[in-house]
């Protein structure tokens, strides 16, 4: 670990450009979207031009992972192409029938009477902020409703989006662009209903549906129809989005199917041919690749370029959430909406080979059987798993649907294995979504630690009687899940022990691999050598999105050399998202210290950049670039970058941020304070801005507006700690360290695991000539992480 010294007091750091803000993953959110970054390894990335200074059925072991093979000097054979799917109807006409009608044959079809379920016979709908009106003319749907300049327009409805519980409307605007409508029609209720209740969205609003937030060539259609292409032009500034087909159709699973065709006419067809020319075989496959087929759109992710491949991982062409405070709630069930592969993947079903096909009908998305018939297809009398290839080691021989175990009659709710082990919630106002971890209840357990609970959610109001039941039903039964959700809770929370439990947890076998990916992403919080060695063994893991999280982790703690040592293996990763990850934290490192790594680094960063060159429809993978540019020697470019993104999105506080700090780097004062004033008009509320002010201001010498601007900022966004800690910071270096320390002791109360915070209002005291509350300090700190290298280098050591 790098060493520190001594004494050392924090001081205001200069600015850095803050992290990308990200680009929404497919699908609509039910509230204000927490956005997810384009790619996660570029949030830190510092640049000097600125000068202020995120299934694994087998167990998961530090197995080490090959870097990907060299391409051999073979003859090239076309690629499979995409088909008219009409083709596939003659020879599987018992897959078409349950496919014609379904949610995903529906997803994404035409404007017509035939399709349209809203009512658009000139009815009016009044919203908190605006008021819509649809109608019908010339033969088309029009709603009209304020555009992107608040002054009403009519704009007409090319295409519906989804078929139930609610159907949206996909406007047609100037480049090609597609917006989702923010009022829907609730297919239930049959009414008009906001998509964002409470929230009084207007124009000015990022979540209008003109906004970039709601442009469906990026956001949504992907997983709407089959083979899409945003095929955007930077330079035009525009789309010419293609598809093979509305909806999702076979090959949006199968894959193209050219030689599927040829495979089936050929006249010797090769029955042991287990892919029958597609080149993925899903019936027969394991349960990896086909969950993370079915991920590719029932995941919460943020995509690595325009499209995908059917023959890749997940991770090459897409970066999955990990189980973030924001999205999961502390024990891994679902907060905000993530879809289902976060939640499976967590689950004893995906370690024991359950895939999603053993519970759905891929083909007409229903259940396959009705009721608690899904999970009786493996729990039951017989205690056998239904199909070869399920691990059905564990599994008991009981009637699990009598009272004796569900504990309610039959027929009664709570009697359904998904009352009680797939609770769920309404996303998108009305559309009740099941969480996929299939997870136990346990009451008292979950008011601890402050989750919901299946047993709480139906008896309100009761928690303290039913987890005294709880526990004459079933007695002091540990938490099923190894001591994750109470180790997440801990190290969150900065709890007596945290450390030792992250430990604990990375040290099991059975640790599924999104939720040790979460763990790694808990040790910067608590560094220490045994932490990176821990991170180490991690980048050998065989699951991409651990190796990922490994490399974040080591990023955070670790030296330059560590850097080099440890991650440049991982610049030949066989998947992509790693080895970009791996390539965009190197690019922190100067050139010269690089040079030895060059051959290598530079496939790899070249890759990300073409990933983000990609991306330019999004003001993140423009930020991302101005960042990348600097890094790489070309600074020149980065101030285009920063107005390309603001082009694509002027409310992208990020960017803006970033282009005042260039410009003030620059020597441009003036500009760079007006823009920044500029957007605090338009923007009052954005605790960002007024740290950014703050910050320009104590470089400029303008010493009290400075500290009035950053006390605002920490006033105004008291959840983000480092508005708080800076804040603090500027205070004790402006002579008042009493207010300094009231604010550091006030971030502490909040967020004890916030170690930044502790080291320096350690400092301050120390500095004061108050050993005791030092020791308290560090009494405390050696409770959360006793192998924490400040300990030996305190200032009363």
């Amino acid at each position: 670990m790098p060493k520190h010294k001594k004494n050392t007091k924090p001081t205001v750091p200069p600015a850095s450009p803050p992290a990308p803000s990200a680009a929404e993953p497919t699908g609509s959110p039910h509230k204000r979207p927490l956005p997810l970054i384009i790619f996660a390894v570029v949030l830190l990335i510092s640049l000097p031009i600125w000068l202020y200074r995120q299934h694994s059925a087998a167990p998961v072991v530090p197995t080490t992972v090959a870097p990907a093979p060299a391409t051999k000097s073979e003859p090239q054979q076309a690629p499979a192409a995409f088909v008219d799917e009409q083709q596939c109807q003659a020879c599987h006409s018992e897959q078409s029938k349950a496919w014609s009608g379904s949610h995903h044959q529906m997803a994404m079809l035409p404007a017509s009477a035939e399709n349209i379920r809203g009512d658009f016979n000139n009815t009016t709908y009044k919203g908190e902020a605006e008021t819509s009106r649809f109608s019908q003319r010339d033969g088309a749907w029009w709603i009209n409703t304020p555009g992107p300049d608040g002054k009403l327009a009519d704009f007409k409805v090319v295409y519906t989006f989804g078929i139930e519980p609610l159907q949206q409307y996909l406007l047609e605007m100037p480049g090609g662009r597609l917006q989702a409508s923010g009022v829907a029609w609730d297919t239930q209720k049959q009414r008009w209903f906001e998509m964002y209740p409470g929230e009084k969205v207007d124009f000015r609003d990022d979540l209008h549906w003109s906004k970039p937030m709601q442009n469906a060539n990026f956001m949504c259609v992907e997983c709407h129809t089959t083979d899409f292409k945003r095929n955007f032009s930077p330079t035009a500034d525009s789309f010419n989005s293609t598809w093979n087909n509305l909806g999702v159709g076979c090959q949006s699973c199968h894959g193209p199917a050219s030689r599927h065709l040829e495979w089936s006419a050929g006249e010797n067809l090769n029955k042991q041919q287990p892919d029958k020319g597609f080149g993925t075989a899903l019936r027969s496959i394991d349960a990896l690749t086909q969950v993370e087929t079915c991920g590719r759109c029932h995941a919460r992710r943020a995509p690595l370029g325009d499209g995908y491949s059917h023959k890749n991982r997940l991770m090459d062409d897409y970066l999955p959430a990990a189980l973030t405070a924001d999205l999961y709630q502390v024990d891994g069930k679902i907060k905000e909406e993530v879809f289902e592969y976060g939640s499976f993947t967590q689950s004893k079903m995906f370690a024991k080979g359950v895939t999603c096909t053993d519970c759905h009908n891929p083909h007409s998305n229903q259940l396959k059987a009705p009721g608690n018939g899904v999970c009786l297809q493996c729990h039951n009398p017989s205690g056998k798993a239904s199909r070869a290839g399920i691990d059905g080691a564990g599994l008991k021989a009981k009637n699990y649907e009598a009272p004796e175990h569900t504990k309610h009659k039959l027929g009664q709710q709570g009697s359904q294995c998904v009352d009680c082990h797939m609770p769920g919630k309404l996303y998108m106002v009305n559309d009740y979504r099941h969480d996929h971890s299939l997870s136990i209840p346990n009451p008292a357990h979950s008011a601890k630690i402050g989750s919901p609970d299946a047993c709480a959610a139906c008896h309100k109001g009761a928690s303290s009687k039913i987890a005294e039941q709880f526990k004459i039903w079933y007695g002091d039964t540990p938490v099923q899940d190894g001591g994750y959700a109470d180790a997440i809770f801990a190290a969150r929370h900065g709890s007596p022990g945290a450390a030792r439990m992250l430990m604990q947890q990375l040290a099991r076998t059975d640790l599924p691999a999104i939720r040790r990916a979460t763990v790694l992403a808990q040790l910067p919080a608590y560094p220490s050598q045994r932490a990176m060695e821990q991170a180490a063994i991690a980048l050998n893991n065989p699951q991409p999105q651990v190796r990922t999280a490994a490399i974040d982790a080591i990023a955070a703690m670790g030296s330059a050399e560590q850097y080099i040592s440890l991650l440049t293996p991982r610049l030949s990763d066989p998947v992509r998202a790693v080895r970009m990850a791996a390539a965009s934290q190197l690019a922190n490192i100067p050139a010269q210290q690089r040079a030895a790594i060059d051959k290598l680094w530079r496939p790899a960063i070249t890759e990300y950049e073409a990933a983000q060159q990609e991306l330019r429809d999004r003001a993140e993978a423009n930020l991302n670039l101005a960042m990348l540019y600097q890094n790489t020697g070309r600074g020149g470019l980065s101030e285009a970058a920063l107005r390309e993104a603001l082009q694509r999105n002027p409310d992208f506080l990020p960017a803006l941020v970033s282009l005042a700090q260039l410009l003030d780097a620059q020597g441009q004062h003036g500009p760079a304070l007006q823009l920044l004033n500029d957007a605090i008009g338009k923007h009052p509320k954005a605790g960002l801005l007024q740290h950014s002010l703050g910050l320009m201001l104590i470089r400029a010498g303008e010493r009290d507006q400075a500290l009035a601007a950053l006390a605002k900022a920490a006033q105004l966004t008291p959840d983000d700690p480092q508005f708080s800690y800076i804040y603090a910071i500027a205070l004790h270096d402006m002579g008042k360290p009493e207010e300094a320390r009231n604010q550091l002791d006030a971030l502490l109360k909040r967020q004890p695991a916030n170690r930044n915070a502790r080291m320096a209002l350690i400092s301050y005291w120390h500095e004061a000539g108050q050993p005791q509350k030092v020791q308290v300090l560090q009494a405390e700190l050696e409770q959360q992480n006793p192998d924490d290298p400040e300990l030996q280098q305190a200032p009363n050591k």
